[in-house]
């Protein structure tokens, strides 16, 4: 029996995750999968096959040390996935540029390295828009994600001074669609698509994550989407080759969709959702483990 650790936090009490429903496919196909804390430091990483960073949603708190066990994990004998390479591109959201050079649209966005409250109107009249949203360029869980308003905002410059002092950070219009219709994930193994799911945010609120009240839909992405999706995932490939996950979110925007993240480290791949898609992932899992031995 091979072993697989599944990378996460010291308790996910607070969060949704359902990585458990990877277990039984594992297992049929040889492979013993165990939760391991990434702020574990009695572990000793050679003794897994391969460790997959799956839920590991604090890193961001400490980021440093985060990585610092991510290069103990590729030092040793095990296989790490997503790579340590795509996890330093993708943790700052910076990487977005780099797509939007290869030809895929994103969320319009400013990317100011330091907060300064006196940019702060400029910010609605870059985007013509009475709405936008600041960032965190490394976030997760839309910690620090601050909806702003022409008539709010001097409001919030103290809490604006404090979460981005030593952050830098982004700037967006405020994507309406996101609360009229939802944000879209599409999911990838292997580079091949898996499924895809439509998060509503709860009413009154903008953040999608079920830990803040969103909801979930099963959905067949539409032509146009699915072309947004596949022109990213190629956009990405040519840079770091074929991944063992993404998860690729889109709003609609204009006659198409702009991406808004391409998460590679930690997203919930939402087994919970389609019924094949643990048994997609334990398959490409191990394919890809036999690929890499040979």
């Amino acid at each position: 029996m091979r072993k697989c650790a599944i990378l996460s936090m010291d308790s996910l009490a607070d969060f949704e995750a359902y990585d458990d429903l990877i277990d039984q496919p594992m297992l049929a196909l040889g492979w013993q999968t165990e939760l391991v804390s990434w702020r574990n430091s009695a572990v000793h990483w050679s003794d897994y096959d391969v460790v997959v960073i799956r839920s590991p949603w604090d890193y961001q708190d400490d980021m440093a040390s985060f990585v610092k066990v991510l290069e103990s994990i590729e030092q040793s004998s095990a296989r790490l996935e997503n790579s340590l390479a795509v996890v330093q591109w993708n943790i700052n959201k910076i990487y977005l540029t780099q797509l939007e050079a290869d030809g895929v649209t994103i969320v319009p966005t400013l990317w100011p390295e330091t907060f300064n409250a006196d940019n702060l109107a400029d910010y609605f009249s870059h985007f013509y828009t009475e709405q936008i949203v600041l960032k965190p360029r490394v976030s997760a869980n839309a910690d620090n994600t601050f909806w702003l308003t022409q008539d709010n905002y001097q409001d919030k410059v103290a809490e604006l001074k404090a979460a981005f002092a030593h952050r830098e950070l982004m700037v967006q219009p405020f994507m309406a669609d996101i609360c009229q219709e939802g944000e879209f994930s599409l999911f990838y193994f292997n580079g091949v698509f898996s499924h895809a799911i439509l998060k509503t945010p709860a009413k009154g609120d903008f953040r999608v994550q079920e830990e803040h009240g969103g909801g979930l839909l099963s959905v067949i992405p539409e032509p146009v989407l699915e072309a947004a999706a596949n022109k990213t995932m190629h956009a990405i490939s040519k840079l770091h080759g074929e991944l063992l996950y993404a998860r690729i979110d889109f709003v609609r925007y204009q006659d198409s969709f702009a991406l808004m993240e391409a998460e590679l480290i930690e997203p919930s791949l939402y087994f919970n959702m389609d019924a094949a898609s643990p048994q997609r992932f334990a398959n490409a899992l191990v394919a890809r483990m036999a690929s890499a031995e040979n």
